[in-house]
């Protein structure tokens, strides 16, 4: 059988010229209680695999997928865990992906980590901060426990530093990845932050970084939290407090943008990025997902707007399900996005969940016509031809005019 990817609701061809072999650091699954579809090589006709089960895979950082793993799934089949599922086939003794590299920062890449050296790190840094509950949380928890990229590179020191700062939050993300309801049918990939940093825990181990590292970056807002902005004020001091010790690298927040008042006051603060996370730029799509507490889907634009105003990089963490981020209705609506908006960047993110229960709580029974992951993105350059593509949050050397294109447009 050839293999079909799957757009929406529907199994589908996926075109030749869209494959590429599996990346380092892909890792292959089998999905229990799904059998694959695919087409049959003598009749050319879709059927379903009779033979096991229906296998995907999961693209690594820096990588897009454009179809999801085709399958049927049956009567009592469980809920897939929070992880990307990308169709996957085999060929010439090889897997492939249908895919592309979107971003040419190794800061993710899977070869570049020797744990070794990471745990080496997590005993100088543990013990040069021994009172900073940041840095052991950032230690026990995220390298050691769950080989967080971003935290393992804070102990190889180099490039982006994260930031938890927030054990609350204002939405209820469907596909939260720190903190699940009990009653739902999946646990979350990691335990969130449970203390609330002062200024000073922050200001002790980020002005370090930015000083030393390379491309050197400090975020708030980390997968092991809540929503940063909960917690503006001791954002505020901080970045108050980083500046006066030293003017290099960014200052970043990833944030689901719900506080433009707060939004403010960190730029006047010092805030040099944004990245909004969105799993769509439609309201009745968004409102669905992130189920928010006291906001609206216009305050995220309005936040946008609020850091391009002071002059600051706004991203979006835009995450891609096939069948859905390029539909024509997406497409309009994220063209009217970037238009309000003055949006800078798109980053291209893998959504992490089961396409048929993500489907199913958000209440979507047609995703109408589609355009294809990769004709969106062509589209859009053509339009917008100053709109940057990636994965990753940009150093401050790449926002300052030094920012490669990564996607190759055809």
């Amino acid at each position: 059988m050839y293999v079909t990817g799957r757009s929406g609701w529907d199994a589908v061809e996926v075109p030749t010229e869209q494959w590429i072999e599996l990346p380092a650091g892909g890792q292959l699954y089998e999905l229990p209680g799904r059998r694959g579809i695919g087409i049959d090589i003598e009749t050319g006709e879709m059927r379903l695999c009779e033979k096991g089960w229906a296998v995907a895979a999961f693209v690594p950082p820096a990588h897009t997928g454009f179809y999801l793993a085709a399958y049927e799934t049956l009567k009592a089949a469980p809920t897939l865990p929070l992880f990307c599922y990308t169709t996957v086939g085999w060929f010439q003794k090889k897997f492939y992906v249908p895919a592309i590299r979107i971003e040419s920062d190794v800061r993710q890449d899977w070869g570049g980590y020797d744990q070794a050296k990471v745990e080496h790190g997590v005993k100088r840094l543990t013990k040069a901060y021994p009172h900073n509950r940041l840095v052991h949380h950032l230690a026990n928890n995220c390298a050691i426990t769950y080989h967080c990229p971003a935290a393992r590179n804070y102990f190889l020191e180099r490039w982006e530093c994260p930031i938890p700062v927030s054990p609350a939050c204002n939405a209820n993300c469907v596909g939260c990845i720190s903190l699940q309801p009990d009653e739902e049918p999946i646990v979350s990939t990691q335990d969130r932050l449970t203390f609330l940093p002062t200024p000073e825990e922050i200001v002790e181990y980020t002005v370090p970084h930015l000083e030393s590292a390379s491309y050197p970056i400090v975020s708030f807002g980390q997968g092991c939290e809540g929503e940063p902005l909960l917690m503006w004020e001791t954002i505020r001091d901080a970045i108050i407090e980083i500046r006066k010790h030293t003017s290099k690298g960014s200052i970043n927040i990833n944030t689901n943008g719900s506080r433009p008042d707060a939004v403010k006051i960190l730029c006047e603060a010092g805030l040099d990025s944004i990245r909004v996370s969105t799993n769509s730029v439609r309201r009745e799509i968004y409102m669905p997902y992130y189920r928010p507490n006291n906001y609206e889907f216009e305050d995220i634009m309005e936040s946008l707007r609020v850091v391009n105003s002071y002059g600051g990089w706004t991203s979006i963490n835009y995450f891609v399900f096939p069948g859905m981020t390029d539909s024509v209705l997406e497409y309009e609506a994220l063209r009217n996005f970037i238009k309000e908006t003055g949006l800078k960047m798109i980053q291209w993110r893998n959504f992490n969940i089961d396409p048929d229960w993500y489907l199913g709580k958000i209440g979507v029974t047609d995703t109408g016509e589609c355009v294809g992951v990769r004709h969106l993105m062509n589209l859009l350059l053509d339009e917008f031809p100053y709109l940057r593509f990636g994965y990753f949050n940009p150093p401050i050397e790449r926002i300052k005019g030094r920012f490669e294109m990564d996607f190759a447009h055809n």
